[in-house]
């Protein structure tokens, strides 16, 4: 089987899960009020700059947050199978795959937003730091995008 890079399976995922995008999160929320706001950045990503009111469950532990009988259960993730689930990531790849998965273990209406995080700043949404205050959107780009370690090769 030829290999295929985390772009790729990224890709991929997004042609088979609903996409929404940042500017259009707000009115569906408001549309639709059971929404859960998923973010699956890691802890110390969210901790640095969030939507206020989203959820945290890192991609990582997805699946057993997702069940009852779990270290990681997270109950009102449990509890979301059968309500709209907009899930967040930094730039719209690991919630792409995230909602693949989520389709798979028996959510109902689940969508990832296109661009994650940094598309959610860059359309000027709010976000929130550490101490739960408003960023400022230059402030939270630097927070979001952290500098790639020297030795890494971007592509």
């Amino acid at each position: 089987m030829p290999r295929k890079t985390y772009r790729q399976l990224a890709a991929e995922a997004a042609e088979r899960i609903t996409e929404i995008m940042p500017w259009d999160v707000p009115e569906f929320i408001a549309a639709n009020p059971s929404t859960l706001l998923l973010d699956i950045r890691e802890r110390d990503e969210y901790a640095r700059a969030r939507i206020a009111g989203s959820l945290n469950v890192p991609r990582g532990i997805l699946e057993s947050a997702a069940e009852w009988d779990y270290a990681e259960t997270e109950p009102e993730l449990v509890e979301a199978r059968d309500r709209p689930v907009v899930v967040i990531c930094r730039s719209g790849n690991r919630s792409a795959l995230a909602c693949e998965v989520m389709q798979v273990i028996g959510f109902a209406d689940v969508r990832s937003v296109k661009l994650g995080v940094k598309g959610w700043n860059d359309a000027d949404q709010e976000l929130v730091g550490a101490d739960g205050a408003v960023l400022d959107g230059d402030e939270a780009d630097g927070l979001i995008s952290p500098a790639v370690a020297e030795g890494q090769r971007s592509t």
